[in-house]
């Protein structure tokens, strides 16, 4: 039973990283790199949890927050 348990955590877990995913397109990620980088960003989340102690969604909100500002420079040509 614990196994089934992991694999509906990762299945959810990669329907998560599908949906950030698709909110980076739209937010202007390129969309042939929104799948690797949506990985990239949950792990950072994760990541901070941790460090700061902070929720997950505090956390990817501040990423989010951070590639937003990225790519808004990056469409002014900074």
């Amino acid at each position: 039973e614990d196994w089934r348990r992991e694999r509906e955590d990762r299945a959810r877990d990669l329907m998560d990283i599908a949906q950030l995913a698709e909110v980076l397109v739209a937010m202007g990620c390129p969309p042939e790199k929104s799948g690797e980088m949506a990985s990239q960003l949950d792990k950072r989340a994760r990541q901070l949890m941790e460090e700061k102690g902070s929720s997950y969604e505090q956390a990817m909100g501040h990423l989010l927050g951070l590639m937003k500002q990225g790519w808004s420079a990056k469409e002014r040509g900074f």
